[in-house]
Protein backbone atom coordinates (compact mmCIF):
# COMPACT_ATOMS: atom_id res chain seq x y z
CA UNK A 1 0.00 0.00 0.00
CA UNK A 2 1.24 3.48 -0.88
CA UNK A 3 0.43 6.86 0.60
CA UNK A 4 1.93 9.34 -1.85
CA UNK A 5 5.55 8.30 -2.26
CA UNK A 6 5.58 6.36 0.99
CA UNK A 7 5.29 2.58 0.78
CA UNK A 8 3.87 1.13 3.98
CA UNK A 9 4.57 -2.51 3.09
CA UNK A 10 4.53 -4.90 6.03
CA UNK A 11 4.08 -2.07 8.52
CA UNK A 12 0.49 -1.71 7.29
CA UNK A 13 -0.19 -5.16 8.75
CA UNK A 14 1.01 -3.78 12.07
CA UNK A 15 -1.53 -0.96 12.14
CA UNK A 16 -4.38 -3.16 10.89
CA UNK A 17 -3.52 -5.68 13.64
CA UNK A 18 -3.62 -2.87 16.22
CA UNK A 19 -7.16 -2.06 15.08
CA UNK A 20 -8.16 -5.74 15.29
CA UNK A 21 -6.64 -5.99 18.75
CA UNK A 22 -8.59 -2.95 19.91
CA UNK A 23 -11.94 -4.20 18.61
CA UNK A 24 -11.31 -7.77 19.84
CA UNK A 25 -10.76 -6.42 23.35
CA UNK A 26 -13.84 -4.17 23.09
CA UNK A 27 -16.06 -7.05 21.92
CA UNK A 28 -14.65 -9.48 24.48
CA UNK A 29 -13.17 -11.87 21.91
CA UNK A 30 -10.68 -14.22 23.57
CA UNK A 31 -7.49 -15.46 21.91
CA UNK A 32 -4.81 -17.99 22.79
CA UNK A 33 -1.83 -15.94 24.11
CA UNK A 34 0.58 -18.88 23.74
CA UNK A 35 -0.32 -19.33 20.05
CA UNK A 36 0.07 -15.62 19.35
CA UNK A 37 3.47 -15.59 21.10
CA UNK A 38 4.63 -18.62 19.11
CA UNK A 39 3.56 -17.11 15.77
CA UNK A 40 5.22 -13.80 16.64
CA UNK A 41 8.53 -15.44 17.58
CA UNK A 42 8.47 -17.77 14.57
CA UNK A 43 7.88 -14.86 12.21
CA UNK A 44 10.74 -12.85 13.69
CA UNK A 45 13.18 -15.79 13.59
CA UNK A 46 12.42 -16.44 9.91
CA UNK A 47 12.67 -12.73 9.07
CA UNK A 48 16.03 -12.02 10.71
CA UNK A 49 17.63 -15.29 9.55
CA UNK A 50 16.74 -14.77 5.88
CA UNK A 51 17.87 -11.14 6.23
CA UNK A 52 21.22 -12.46 7.45
CA UNK A 53 21.45 -14.84 4.49
CA UNK A 54 20.80 -11.96 2.11
CA UNK A 55 23.43 -9.56 3.51
CA UNK A 56 25.95 -12.23 4.59
CA UNK A 57 28.00 -12.43 1.35
CA UNK A 58 28.71 -8.68 1.42
CA UNK A 59 28.69 -8.09 5.17
CA UNK A 60 32.38 -8.47 5.95
CA UNK A 61 33.52 -6.71 2.80
CA UNK A 62 31.39 -3.75 3.93
CA UNK A 63 33.64 -3.49 6.98
CA UNK A 64 36.77 -3.19 4.85
CA UNK A 65 38.72 0.00 4.32
CA UNK A 66 36.31 1.29 1.67
CA UNK A 67 33.49 1.11 4.22
CA UNK A 68 35.27 2.76 7.16
CA UNK A 69 33.84 6.19 6.41
CA UNK A 70 30.23 5.11 6.10
CA UNK A 71 30.47 2.69 9.05
CA UNK A 72 31.97 5.46 11.19
CA UNK A 73 29.14 7.79 10.25
CA UNK A 74 26.58 5.10 11.09
CA UNK A 75 28.18 4.52 14.50
CA UNK A 76 27.99 8.24 15.21
CA UNK A 77 24.28 8.31 14.35
CA UNK A 78 23.60 5.26 16.52
CA UNK A 79 25.46 6.82 19.45
CA UNK A 80 23.52 10.09 19.19
CA UNK A 81 20.12 8.35 19.00
CA UNK A 82 20.98 6.05 21.92
CA UNK A 83 22.19 8.98 24.02
CA UNK A 84 18.92 10.83 23.37
CA UNK A 85 16.87 7.78 24.45
CA UNK A 86 18.96 7.42 27.61
CA UNK A 87 18.56 11.12 28.39
CA UNK A 88 14.78 10.89 27.95
CA UNK A 89 14.62 7.92 30.32
CA UNK A 90 16.71 9.69 32.98
CA UNK A 91 15.25 13.20 32.82
CA UNK A 92 11.54 12.70 32.09
CA UNK A 93 8.67 10.69 33.52
CA UNK A 94 8.85 8.29 30.56
CA UNK A 95 9.99 4.90 31.85
CA UNK A 96 12.95 2.84 30.66
CA UNK A 97 10.89 0.27 28.69
CA UNK A 98 8.95 3.02 26.93
CA UNK A 99 12.14 5.00 26.13
CA UNK A 100 13.76 1.97 24.53
CA UNK A 101 10.51 1.27 22.66
CA UNK A 102 10.62 4.84 21.35
CA UNK A 103 14.23 4.32 20.28
CA UNK A 104 13.40 1.07 18.43
CA UNK A 105 10.40 2.69 16.75
CA UNK A 106 12.28 5.87 15.91
CA UNK A 107 14.91 3.85 14.07
CA UNK A 108 12.25 1.41 12.72
CA UNK A 109 14.27 -1.49 14.08
CA UNK A 110 12.05 -4.49 14.80
CA UNK A 111 14.81 -6.84 16.09
CA UNK A 112 15.76 -4.16 18.65
CA UNK A 113 12.14 -4.04 19.81
CA UNK A 114 11.88 -7.77 20.44
CA UNK A 115 15.30 -7.78 22.13
CA UNK A 116 14.09 -5.05 24.51
CA UNK A 117 10.85 -6.89 25.29
CA UNK A 118 12.71 -10.13 25.91
CA UNK A 119 15.22 -8.43 28.24
CA UNK A 120 12.40 -6.82 30.27
CA UNK A 121 10.91 -10.29 30.83
CA UNK A 122 14.33 -11.80 31.60
CA UNK A 123 14.75 -9.29 34.40
CA UNK A 124 11.21 -9.76 35.69
CA UNK A 125 9.10 -12.58 34.19
CA UNK A 126 5.97 -10.92 35.61
CA UNK A 127 6.59 -7.59 33.87
CA UNK A 128 4.16 -8.37 31.04
CA UNK A 129 2.68 -4.86 31.08
CA UNK A 130 6.12 -3.24 30.82
CA UNK A 131 6.94 -5.48 27.84
CA UNK A 132 3.68 -4.47 26.16
CA UNK A 133 4.50 -0.81 26.82
CA UNK A 134 7.71 -1.27 24.82
CA UNK A 135 5.53 -2.36 21.88
CA UNK A 136 3.07 0.50 22.39
CA UNK A 137 5.88 3.08 22.36
CA UNK A 138 7.30 1.43 19.26
CA UNK A 139 3.90 1.61 17.56
CA UNK A 140 3.64 5.35 18.29
CA UNK A 141 7.20 6.08 17.20
CA UNK A 142 7.23 4.01 13.99
CA UNK A 143 5.01 6.21 11.74
CA UNK A 144 6.52 9.36 13.24
CA UNK A 145 9.98 8.12 12.27
CA UNK A 146 8.98 7.12 8.73
CA UNK A 147 7.70 10.63 8.07
CA UNK A 148 10.49 12.32 10.03
CA UNK A 149 13.33 10.66 8.12
CA UNK A 150 11.70 11.38 4.75
CA UNK A 151 11.26 15.02 5.76
CA UNK A 152 14.93 15.09 6.74
CA UNK A 153 15.95 13.77 3.31
CA UNK A 154 13.86 16.57 1.78
CA UNK A 155 15.57 19.08 4.08
CA UNK A 156 19.03 17.85 3.09
CA UNK A 157 18.16 18.34 -0.57
CA UNK A 158 17.18 21.94 0.21
CA UNK A 159 20.30 22.60 2.34
CA UNK A 160 22.72 21.05 -0.17
CA UNK A 161 21.11 21.53 -3.61
CA UNK A 162 24.41 21.45 -5.51
CA UNK A 163 25.49 18.16 -3.95
CA UNK A 164 22.07 16.66 -4.68
CA UNK A 165 22.27 17.85 -8.29
CA UNK A 166 25.70 16.21 -8.75
CA UNK A 167 24.27 12.88 -7.54
CA UNK A 168 21.20 13.10 -9.76
CA UNK A 169 20.85 10.88 -12.83
CA UNK A 170 21.31 7.29 -13.91
CA UNK A 171 24.46 5.21 -13.51
CA UNK A 172 25.23 1.80 -14.83
CA UNK A 173 26.04 0.22 -11.49
CA UNK A 174 26.06 1.39 -7.90
CA UNK A 175 29.16 -0.55 -6.87
CA UNK A 176 31.35 -0.74 -9.94
CA UNK A 177 32.16 1.55 -12.83
CA UNK A 178 34.08 1.52 -16.10
CA UNK A 179 36.90 3.77 -17.25
CA UNK A 180 39.26 3.84 -20.24
CA UNK A 181 42.97 4.66 -19.95
CA UNK A 182 45.87 4.69 -22.36
CA UNK A 183 49.22 3.29 -21.25
CA UNK A 184 51.95 5.93 -21.23
CA UNK A 185 53.44 5.57 -17.74
CA UNK A 186 56.99 4.16 -18.24
CA UNK A 187 56.60 2.17 -15.02
CA UNK A 188 53.83 0.10 -16.61
CA UNK A 189 55.23 -0.31 -20.12
CA UNK A 190 56.66 -3.81 -20.52
CA UNK A 191 54.85 -5.23 -17.52
CA UNK A 192 52.40 -8.10 -17.82
CA UNK A 193 48.76 -7.55 -16.90
CA UNK A 194 49.26 -9.68 -13.79
CA UNK A 195 52.26 -7.60 -12.68
CA UNK A 196 50.36 -4.36 -13.32
CA UNK A 197 47.44 -5.47 -11.18
CA UNK A 198 49.68 -6.66 -8.34
CA UNK A 199 51.86 -3.54 -8.27
CA UNK A 200 48.93 -1.07 -8.40
CA UNK A 201 47.52 -1.99 -4.99
CA UNK A 202 44.00 -1.68 -6.42
CA UNK A 203 41.32 -4.26 -7.17
CA UNK A 204 40.28 -4.03 -10.83
CA UNK A 205 39.80 -6.01 -14.03
CA UNK A 206 41.10 -5.10 -17.49
CA UNK A 207 38.11 -6.10 -19.60
CA UNK A 208 39.42 -5.25 -23.09
CA UNK A 209 42.63 -4.06 -24.67
CA UNK A 210 42.85 -2.03 -27.88
CA UNK A 211 46.09 -2.35 -29.83
CA UNK A 212 46.62 -1.20 -33.41
CA UNK A 213 42.88 -1.05 -34.05
CA UNK A 214 42.22 -4.56 -32.76
CA UNK A 215 40.28 -5.52 -29.63
CA UNK A 216 41.77 -8.25 -27.44
CA UNK A 217 40.86 -10.11 -24.25
CA UNK A 218 43.98 -9.53 -22.12
CA UNK A 219 45.49 -12.58 -20.44
CA UNK A 220 47.57 -12.40 -17.22
CA UNK A 221 50.70 -12.83 -19.34
CA UNK A 222 49.77 -10.11 -21.86
CA UNK A 223 52.57 -7.51 -21.91
CA UNK A 224 51.44 -3.88 -21.90
CA UNK A 225 52.82 -1.63 -24.63
CA UNK A 226 52.94 2.13 -24.98
CA UNK A 227 49.69 3.43 -26.48
CA UNK A 228 47.57 0.45 -25.44
CA UNK A 229 44.02 1.43 -24.51
CA UNK A 230 42.57 -0.45 -21.55
CA UNK A 231 38.92 -0.77 -20.56
CA UNK A 232 38.96 -1.15 -16.76
CA UNK A 233 36.24 -2.35 -14.38
CA UNK A 234 36.82 -1.01 -10.87
CA UNK A 235 35.21 0.20 -7.67
CA UNK A 236 33.65 3.63 -8.03
CA UNK A 237 35.97 5.27 -5.52
CA UNK A 238 39.04 4.06 -7.48
CA UNK A 239 37.83 5.27 -10.87
CA UNK A 240 40.22 8.21 -11.30
CA UNK A 241 43.25 6.49 -9.72
CA UNK A 242 44.14 4.73 -12.96
CA UNK A 243 45.15 7.96 -14.71
CA UNK A 244 48.08 8.08 -12.28
CA UNK A 245 48.78 4.35 -12.52
CA UNK A 246 48.73 4.00 -16.31
CA UNK A 247 49.31 7.53 -17.51
CA UNK A 248 46.20 8.98 -19.14
CA UNK A 249 42.43 8.73 -18.70
CA UNK A 250 40.28 8.95 -21.84
CA UNK A 251 37.15 11.09 -21.95
CA UNK A 252 34.79 8.33 -23.11
CA UNK A 253 31.95 7.77 -20.62
CA UNK A 254 31.53 4.00 -20.59
CA UNK A 255 28.99 4.15 -17.73
CA UNK A 256 26.21 5.64 -19.86
CA UNK A 257 23.20 3.31 -20.10
CA UNK A 258 23.06 3.76 -23.89
CA UNK A 259 26.56 2.33 -24.48
CA UNK A 260 26.38 -0.99 -26.35
CA UNK A 261 29.45 -2.96 -25.32
CA UNK A 262 28.79 -5.69 -27.85
CA UNK A 263 29.21 -3.19 -30.69
CA UNK A 264 32.87 -2.63 -29.75
CA UNK A 265 33.91 -5.76 -31.58
CA UNK A 266 31.59 -8.24 -33.29
CA UNK A 267 33.80 -11.19 -32.27
CA UNK A 268 33.57 -10.33 -28.57
CA UNK A 269 30.34 -10.46 -26.59
CA UNK A 270 29.38 -9.72 -23.01
CA UNK A 271 27.15 -12.32 -21.32
CA UNK A 272 25.72 -13.27 -17.92
CA UNK A 273 26.49 -16.77 -16.61
CA UNK A 274 25.31 -18.34 -13.35
CA UNK A 275 27.44 -20.58 -11.14
CA UNK A 276 25.42 -23.75 -10.46
CA UNK A 277 27.89 -26.69 -10.69
CA UNK A 278 29.44 -28.05 -7.49
CA UNK A 279 32.85 -28.37 -9.17
CA UNK A 280 33.21 -24.58 -9.22
CA UNK A 281 31.86 -23.85 -5.74
CA UNK A 282 34.15 -22.76 -2.92
CA UNK A 283 37.13 -22.25 -5.24
CA UNK A 284 38.90 -19.00 -5.98
CA UNK A 285 39.29 -17.57 -9.47
CA UNK A 286 43.03 -18.14 -9.08
CA UNK A 287 42.44 -21.87 -8.50
CA UNK A 288 39.99 -22.19 -11.38
CA UNK A 289 42.18 -20.24 -13.88
CA UNK A 290 39.13 -19.49 -16.02
CA UNK A 291 40.80 -16.77 -18.05
CA UNK A 292 43.70 -18.99 -19.09
CA UNK A 293 41.56 -22.08 -19.70
CA UNK A 294 38.71 -20.44 -21.60
CA UNK A 295 40.11 -17.14 -22.91
CA UNK A 296 37.38 -15.03 -21.30
CA UNK A 297 37.38 -12.17 -18.84
CA UNK A 298 35.15 -12.06 -15.75
CA UNK A 299 34.46 -8.38 -15.26
CA UNK A 300 31.79 -8.42 -12.53
CA UNK A 301 30.24 -10.77 -10.02
CA UNK A 302 26.70 -10.10 -8.84
CA UNK A 303 26.00 -11.68 -5.44
CA UNK A 304 23.03 -11.08 -3.10
CA UNK A 305 22.18 -7.86 -4.92
CA UNK A 306 25.74 -6.49 -4.67
CA UNK A 307 28.20 -6.10 -7.55
CA UNK A 308 31.77 -7.17 -6.77
CA UNK A 309 35.00 -6.46 -8.63
CA UNK A 310 36.53 -9.94 -9.04
CA UNK A 311 40.08 -10.68 -7.95
CA UNK A 312 42.26 -13.78 -7.83
CA UNK A 313 41.11 -14.41 -4.24
CA UNK A 314 37.38 -14.16 -5.02
CA UNK A 315 35.61 -17.42 -4.13
CA UNK A 316 32.69 -18.47 -6.31
CA UNK A 317 29.38 -19.26 -4.60
CA UNK A 318 26.23 -20.95 -5.80
CA UNK A 319 24.02 -18.45 -7.61
CA UNK A 320 26.79 -15.96 -8.43
CA UNK A 321 26.04 -14.15 -11.67
CA UNK A 322 29.22 -13.61 -13.66
CA UNK A 323 29.52 -10.93 -16.31
CA UNK A 324 31.97 -12.37 -18.84
CA UNK A 325 33.54 -10.99 -22.01
CA UNK A 326 34.99 -13.15 -24.77
CA UNK A 327 34.29 -14.97 -27.99
CA UNK A 328 30.96 -16.80 -28.21
CA UNK A 329 32.51 -20.25 -28.48
CA UNK A 330 34.68 -19.67 -25.39
CA UNK A 331 31.76 -18.29 -23.37
CA UNK A 332 29.74 -21.39 -24.28
CA UNK A 333 32.56 -23.63 -23.02
CA UNK A 334 32.76 -21.69 -19.76
CA UNK A 335 28.98 -21.87 -19.43
CA UNK A 336 29.08 -25.66 -19.54
CA UNK A 337 31.91 -25.77 -17.00
CA UNK A 338 30.24 -23.62 -14.29
CA UNK A 339 26.71 -24.89 -14.99
CA UNK A 340 24.68 -21.81 -15.94
CA UNK A 341 21.47 -23.74 -15.21
CA UNK A 342 19.08 -21.02 -14.07
CA UNK A 343 16.40 -23.57 -13.22
CA UNK A 344 18.57 -24.75 -10.32
CA UNK A 345 18.40 -21.27 -8.79
CA UNK A 346 14.69 -21.78 -8.10
CA UNK A 347 15.15 -25.12 -6.32
CA UNK A 348 14.55 -24.90 -2.55
CA UNK A 349 17.32 -25.93 -0.15
CA UNK A 350 15.30 -26.69 2.97
CA UNK A 351 17.88 -28.57 5.06
CA UNK A 352 20.37 -25.64 5.24
CA UNK A 353 17.44 -23.31 5.97
CA UNK A 354 16.13 -25.43 8.86
CA UNK A 355 19.65 -26.07 10.16
CA UNK A 356 20.37 -22.34 10.17
CA UNK A 357 17.13 -21.55 12.01
CA UNK A 358 17.91 -24.17 14.67
CA UNK A 359 21.49 -22.93 15.17
CA UNK A 360 20.26 -19.32 15.31
CA UNK A 361 17.75 -20.04 18.06
CA UNK A 362 20.36 -22.09 19.96
CA UNK A 363 22.95 -19.30 19.73
CA UNK A 364 20.39 -16.72 20.82
CA UNK A 365 19.57 -18.73 23.95
CA UNK A 366 23.14 -18.81 25.27
CA UNK A 367 23.56 -16.34 28.18
CA UNK A 368 26.68 -14.18 28.16
CA UNK A 369 27.85 -12.84 31.51
CA UNK A 370 29.49 -9.40 31.34
CA UNK A 371 31.40 -8.23 34.43
CA UNK A 372 29.55 -5.44 36.21
CA UNK A 373 26.15 -6.34 34.74
CA UNK A 374 23.96 -8.45 37.01
CA UNK A 375 21.73 -9.86 34.25
CA UNK A 376 23.27 -12.10 31.56
CA UNK A 377 22.89 -10.78 28.01
CA UNK A 378 21.45 -13.05 25.33
CA UNK A 379 21.48 -12.53 21.62
CA UNK A 380 17.87 -13.72 21.72
CA UNK A 381 15.69 -14.75 18.82
CA UNK A 382 16.48 -11.46 17.10
CA UNK A 383 20.28 -11.60 17.43
CA UNK A 384 21.14 -15.30 17.19
CA UNK A 385 19.43 -16.05 13.86
CA UNK A 386 20.77 -12.95 12.13
CA UNK A 387 24.36 -13.77 13.15
CA UNK A 388 24.01 -17.38 12.00
CA UNK A 389 22.36 -16.15 8.79
CA UNK A 390 25.29 -13.81 8.08
CA UNK A 391 27.84 -16.55 8.78
CA UNK A 392 25.93 -19.13 6.70
CA UNK A 393 25.54 -16.67 3.82
CA UNK A 394 29.26 -15.89 3.90
CA UNK A 395 30.92 -19.21 4.73
CA UNK A 396 28.26 -21.83 3.95
CA UNK A 397 29.19 -22.19 0.26
CA UNK A 398 32.82 -22.85 1.22
CA UNK A 399 31.60 -25.75 3.38
CA UNK A 400 29.44 -27.09 0.53
CA UNK A 401 26.31 -25.85 2.30
CA UNK A 402 24.11 -24.28 -0.37
CA UNK A 403 22.34 -21.37 1.30
CA UNK A 404 21.32 -19.64 -1.92
CA UNK A 405 17.76 -18.47 -2.34
CA UNK A 406 16.66 -16.35 -5.25
CA UNK A 407 16.08 -12.68 -4.37
CA UNK A 408 12.34 -13.14 -4.97
CA UNK A 409 12.16 -16.23 -2.72
CA UNK A 410 14.20 -14.56 0.00
CA UNK A 411 11.98 -11.49 -0.16
CA UNK A 412 8.83 -13.64 0.03
CA UNK A 413 10.08 -15.57 3.08
CA UNK A 414 11.14 -12.36 4.79
CA UNK A 415 7.80 -10.70 4.11
CA UNK A 416 5.96 -13.76 5.38
CA UNK A 417 8.00 -13.73 8.59
CA UNK A 418 7.62 -10.01 9.25
CA UNK A 419 3.89 -10.22 8.48
CA UNK A 420 3.43 -12.89 11.17
CA UNK A 421 5.46 -10.79 13.59
CA UNK A 422 3.68 -7.49 12.90
CA UNK A 423 0.24 -9.12 13.03
CA UNK A 424 0.85 -10.69 16.46
CA UNK A 425 2.68 -7.67 17.86
CA UNK A 426 -0.02 -5.26 16.71
CA UNK A 427 -2.77 -7.48 18.10
CA UNK A 428 -1.02 -7.53 21.47
CA UNK A 429 -0.58 -3.76 21.81
CA UNK A 430 -3.97 -2.91 20.29
CA UNK A 431 -5.86 -3.40 23.54
CA UNK A 432 -4.82 -0.05 25.03
CA UNK A 433 -3.31 1.63 21.97
CA UNK A 434 -5.98 4.23 21.15
CA UNK A 435 -6.36 5.46 24.70
CA UNK A 436 -2.57 5.78 24.91
CA UNK A 437 -2.09 7.62 21.61
CA UNK A 438 -4.92 10.09 22.11
CA UNK A 439 -3.61 11.27 25.45
CA UNK A 440 -1.01 13.68 26.73
CA UNK A 441 1.35 10.75 27.24
CA UNK A 442 0.92 9.61 23.63
CA UNK A 443 1.68 13.10 22.32
CA UNK A 444 4.83 13.20 24.46
CA UNK A 445 5.89 9.85 23.05
CA UNK A 446 5.37 11.08 19.49
CA UNK A 447 7.34 14.27 20.16
CA UNK A 448 10.31 12.47 21.70
CA UNK A 449 10.25 9.84 18.94
CA UNK A 450 10.50 12.63 16.36
CA UNK A 451 13.51 14.07 18.19
CA UNK A 452 15.26 10.69 18.35
CA UNK A 453 14.57 10.04 14.66
CA UNK A 454 15.44 13.43 13.21
CA UNK A 455 18.08 15.19 15.33
CA UNK A 456 20.87 12.57 14.95
CA UNK A 457 20.56 12.30 11.17
CA UNK A 458 20.44 16.06 10.68
CA UNK A 459 23.65 16.42 12.68
CA UNK A 460 25.38 13.51 10.95
CA UNK A 461 24.04 14.48 7.53
CA UNK A 462 25.70 17.89 7.80
CA UNK A 463 28.85 16.29 9.23
CA UNK A 464 29.01 13.79 6.35
CA UNK A 465 28.65 16.57 3.81
CA UNK A 466 30.99 19.15 5.32
CA UNK A 467 33.64 17.09 7.09
CA UNK A 468 33.66 13.64 5.47
CA UNK A 469 32.92 15.09 2.00
CA UNK A 470 30.54 12.26 1.15
CA UNK A 471 28.75 12.02 -2.15
CA UNK A 472 25.15 13.14 -1.55
CA UNK A 473 23.64 9.81 -2.60
CA UNK A 474 26.07 7.98 -0.33
CA UNK A 475 25.16 10.36 2.50
CA UNK A 476 21.46 9.63 2.07
CA UNK A 477 22.18 5.91 1.91
CA UNK A 478 24.11 6.03 5.19
CA UNK A 479 21.38 8.03 6.96
CA UNK A 480 18.47 5.88 5.77
CA UNK A 481 20.43 2.65 6.33
CA UNK A 482 21.36 3.66 9.87
CA UNK A 483 17.70 4.32 10.58
CA UNK A 484 16.85 1.03 8.76
CA UNK A 485 14.23 3.00 6.86
CA UNK A 486 13.57 1.53 3.37
CA UNK A 487 10.77 4.05 2.76
CA UNK A 488 13.20 6.96 3.06
CA UNK A 489 15.70 5.11 0.84
CA UNK A 490 13.02 4.59 -1.83
CA UNK A 491 12.17 8.30 -1.66
CA UNK A 492 15.83 9.31 -2.01
CA UNK A 493 16.29 6.95 -4.98
CA UNK A 494 13.22 8.38 -6.71
CA UNK A 495 14.28 11.98 -6.16
CA UNK A 496 17.88 11.35 -7.31
CA UNK A 497 16.78 9.29 -10.31
CA UNK A 498 19.08 6.36 -9.48
CA UNK A 499 19.77 3.72 -6.84
CA UNK A 500 23.26 4.88 -5.87
CA UNK A 501 22.22 5.41 -2.23
CA UNK A 502 21.50 1.68 -1.97
CA UNK A 503 25.21 0.80 -1.82
CA UNK A 504 25.79 2.76 1.39
CA UNK A 505 22.41 1.58 2.74
CA UNK A 506 23.43 -2.05 2.21
CA UNK A 507 26.82 -1.40 3.82
CA UNK A 508 25.50 0.00 7.10
CA UNK A 509 22.20 -1.90 7.37
CA UNK A 510 23.50 -5.22 8.77
CA UNK A 511 25.95 -3.72 11.26
CA UNK A 512 23.27 -1.25 12.34
CA UNK A 513 20.68 -3.98 12.85
CA UNK A 514 23.21 -6.00 14.80
CA UNK A 515 24.21 -3.13 17.11
CA UNK A 516 20.64 -2.00 17.77
CA UNK A 517 19.88 -5.41 19.30
CA UNK A 518 22.70 -5.09 21.84
CA UNK A 519 22.03 -1.44 22.58
CA UNK A 520 18.35 -2.14 23.31
CA UNK A 521 19.35 -4.89 25.73
CA UNK A 522 22.08 -2.82 27.41
CA UNK A 523 19.78 0.18 27.91
CA UNK A 524 17.08 -1.96 29.50
CA UNK A 525 19.61 -3.67 31.80
CA UNK A 526 21.33 -0.39 32.73
CA UNK A 527 18.03 1.33 33.55
CA UNK A 528 16.13 -1.53 35.18
CA UNK A 529 18.54 -4.10 36.61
Amino acid sequence: MHIGKIQLGGSMVFFVAIAFGHFAHTLGIETNPAMIEFAKNFGLIVFVYTLGLQVGPGFFSSLSKSGVKVIGSALGTIALASALALTIALTTDIGAPESVGLLSGAVTNTPGLIAAQQTVLDIDPNATKAALNVGSAYAVAYPVSVMGVILTVMLMMLIFPKSAARSHGSHADVNTCVTEVSVCNPAMIGKSVQQAVQSSGKKFVISRLWREGMVHIPMPTTVLQKGDHLLIICAKEDMHSFEIIFGHEEATDWNRPDVDWNSIDENLVSSFLYVTKKEALGKTLSQLKLRNRFGVNITRIRRAGISLVPSAKTTLQFGDRLTVVGEKVNIKALSEYIGNEEIKLSEPHLIPLLLGLFLGVFLGSIPVIIPGISVPIKLGIAGGPIIVGILMGKYGPGLNIITYTSPAANQMIRQLGITFFFACLGFGVGEHFLETVFSLQGLKWAGFAFIIAVVPIIIMGIFNEKVLKMDFAQNMGVLTGTMTNPNALAYANEELGNENAAEAYATVYPITTFLRIFIAQLLIIALLA
